[in-house]
């Protein structure tokens, strides 16, 4: 039927992919998947759904609007096409090509693969649509002797033998599938998350589906980390054999003991490794692919496009499953236990795999009931848990060891404290004032140092890297943190890397001239930075110790036995985002000139923190009580986790991006963004413009010369008196 190379799936400024074409990628990705996943999967009807999810776009009404059709010009004609339509219903229509017994699971992968079949935000689930719209059958099925011989003829192409289908028979199908929809029982579907995963790979990778399936899958190969060379006993981890039976590991060790190593050491299927920031993960995943040549490593947030800017191919496949090793944050695998969209596909994608959870002891309040709500579902996956943490109150680690032990034996590694001794690094100066910090800089930088300032918050960073701008002049001086366009802000990382980090600063030559790098938390965790001397404002103990590790960091037999300075400032009325008890709790807890001990730290945690501090999100998960709380084929909207976690995001962009934002494709619209907390710009909200695209940014009237120095700083717009 030469007619059926006419029939689109993608309009022409998408690529023009015909609807035949996009319905073999997806068989060739849903072959792989069906395969693959841990999961028992019939790969014959995975195949059969892969064939009928798209035959509703031979629909006129998706037709006309993708050959952006404007021959109408009448008012009359224009009402004709003005109703909803859901290209996957249509589908349905063709379900009598198969056997009766074969419909269920066909629905449960090709009904809810865009939409929650109930409570879509846009009420567009085929419940919602029975519920509001007497005639959607009807229009979903609009013309259908003149459409449907395409569908038909595509299921020829594949060897299927086809009858000519009536149009009461589409209709019967139809009803069927809402009964079916609204009698599907507490749970989650697997095979929803299965088609969800070949549709989307099979759409990035168009005609190169075939190609890139092969890579799908791999176990990655750690023999970089498993190489005997790498045991040294700077590295007291890497002197600890592995070799344990036990399913899941626990580790305890200070900064630079090796955790890294020792947990991938522990791992043996695919891999997602998480930690809790941006800049981590972004350093992480660099660290991974400089030491696994060939393995499928990606990184997963929002920026994580940048990392892998003019690869293509790398960049759609950071959302997909299947990788060697994935670098998230464990927000991103948040969807596993509050429901939202997409959440079959990542609990199919992550069930039975090795899961690294670094740095665990970050995490407060409601974030930390997530992390273990995350545990919790990932050993009903059948995963191998591994954790390591620094440092991390008795009452946690006494709630995730129980959590592992319900699920097989636990690997526990804890260093001696001989061993320990060897990590003291830093004399703590408790400062009463701030004011006394120029006078500490001013020294500092008569003997070359490098100085690291951290701040709690953003407003206080961007104060502060002025005055000091003005005060210090000759001083190389940067600052950095979570306020700066996303393309901007990979590269302040990859700047503070490079040219302010320790001794071998390549703007600094020999590394003995002083410079000064002014932030926020985004430098705590995992950067292998290395300064002399650090002046930060008072944080909860935990934070703090993960802050001090930024100074000294470098081990070496010279730098063992060898204390640097640093300053921390006495908490003193508004301290947002912690709570004054616990800034206070965890200041007492510091020594005062003199050398903090890396083995008095359990105890000291343990008086800041006598107690697990969770916050109940309960009402929010979707399993709980040893049961699930949502039915198959729904998901929750996104703002679920938004309201369980209180992180109200928000972007802005400059105003002189706004017609580069407007005109550039979703990729290119990232770099331009800038996350903001929307509890921080709800004050200011009616004052700016709010623009609906990409990710309804609001227009801040700063001048870029200005953001590349400070970042994001919210001003009032000259139009407003």
């Amino acid at each position: 039927m030469e007619a059926l190379n006419k029939i689109l799936a993608k309009s022409e400024d998408r690529g023009g992919t015909t609807l035949l074409e996009h319905t073999q990628h997806v068989v060739w990705a849903i072959e792989v998947f069906a395969e693959k996943y841990q999961y028992d999967f019939d790969k014959d009807l995975a195949v059969k759904a892969a064939i009928l999810h798209d035959l509703g776009k031979a629909h006129v009404h998706f037709q006309h609007k993708i050959k952006n059709d404007v021959s109408y010009q009448s008012l009359m004609e224009q009402e004709e096409w003005n109703y909803i339509h859901r290209h996957e219903l249509s589908s349905l229509g063709f379900l009598p090509v198969f056997p009766k017994n074969e419909w269920d699971p066909i629905i449960d992968m090709v009904v809810g693969h865009h939409k929650s079949v109930e409570n879509d935000k846009r009420e567009r689930g085929i419940i919602d649509l029975e519920e509001k719209y007497d005639d959607w059958k009807e229009k979903h099925l609009k013309d259908w002797e003149s459409w449907s011989p395409f569908g038909l003829e595509i299921l020829r192409e594949f060897g299927f033998e086809c009858h000519t289908i009536s149009l009461q028979e589409a209709e019967n199908a139809l009803e069927y599938c809402v009964d079916y929809c609204e009698s599907k029982p507490w749970g989650w579907s697997p095979l929803r998350g299965l088609l969800m995963s070949a549709d989307h790979f099979g759409s990035a990778f168009i005609e190169r589906t075939n190609v890139k399936r092969q890579e799908l899958f791999s176990i990655p190969n750690l023999g970089f980390y498993k190489n005997p060379e790498r045991v040294h006993e700077l590295y007291p981890l890497s002197q600890i054999s592995v070799d344990d039976p036990s399913p899941h590991t626990l580790v305890v060790a200070p900064t630079g003991a090796g955790k890294t190593d020792f947990l991938l050491k522990r791992c043996e299927r695919r891999i997602f490794y998480t930690l809790p920031f941006q800049a981590s993960i972004n350093a992480m995943y660099e660290r991974l692919k400089e030491n696994i040549k060939d393995g499928d490593i990606r990184v997963l947030h929002a920026t994580s496009g940048l990392l892998v800017k003019g690869n293509k191919e790398a960049i759609s496949l950071q959302n997909f499953g299947g990788a060697a090793i994935k670098v998230l944050t464990p927000h991103q695998l948040a969807s596993i236990v509050f429901g939202t969209s997409g959440f079959e596909s990542t609990m199919l994608d992550v069930q039975g795999t090795d899961v690294i959870l670094d740095e665990i002891h970050t995490y407060s309040d409601y974030s930390r009931a997530m992390v273990l709500e995350i545990v919790k579902t990932l050993l009903r996956l059948d995963c191998k848990i591994h954790i390591g943490t620094a440092t991390m109150p008795s009452s946690l680690y006494i709630e995730v060891l129980g959590l592992l032990q319900k699920n097989g034996d636990v690997f526990e590694v804890k260093l001696e404290d001989t061993v320990l001794d060897s990590f003291d690094r830093h004399i703590v100066h408790k400062m009463e004032n701030e004011t006394d910090m120029d006078e500490i800089l001013i020294k500092a930088f008569e003997n070359q140092e490098k100085v690291l300032a951290v701040f709690n918050t953003v407003k206080k960073a961007q104060d502060t890297f002025k005055r000091l701008r003005l005060l210090f002049p000759s001083v190389p001086i940067m600052l950095i943190h979570s306020r700066f366009r996303r393309g901007d802000r990979a590269k302040l990382e990859k700047r503070l890397m490079s040219e302010f980090n320790g001794d071998d600063s390549k703007e600094f030559g020999d590394g003995k001239r002083p410079c000064l790098v002014i932030s926020t938390q985004v430098v705590e965790v995992s950067l292998d930075i290395s300064f002399d001397r650090m002046i930060t404002q008072a944080a909860p103990l935990d934070s703090l110790i993960q802050r001090f590790g930024r100074v000294n960091r470098k081990r070496t037999k010279d730098t063992i036995g060898k204390f640097k300075p640093v300053h921390v400032i006495k908490p003193a009325g508004l301290v947002k985002p912690y709570e004054l008890g616990i800034l206070k709790a965890s200041f007492d807890e510091l020594p005062d000139g003199q050398l903090l001990k890396e083995k008095s730290l359990q105890a000291k945690i343990d008086k800041v923190y006598p107690v697990l501090d969770t916050k109940a999100i309960d009402v929010h998960l979707i399993y709980s009580g040893g049961q699930y709380k949502i039915k198959e084929l729904r998901h929750k909207p996104n703002s679920v986790l938004i309201d369980a976690l209180e992180i109200e995001s928000a972007t802005c962009i400059l105003e002189s991006d706004r017609e580069a934002y407007e005109k550039a494709r979703w990729d290119e619209r990232i770099p331009l963004e800038i996350p903001v907390n929307f509890r921080s710009i709800s004050k200011y909200k009616n004052l700016y413009e709010q623009i609906e695209i990409g990710s309804y940014p609001f227009v801040i009237p700063q001048s870029e010369a200005d953001h590349l120095l400070y970042g994001l700083e919210l001003v009032q717009p000259e139009n407003i008196i």
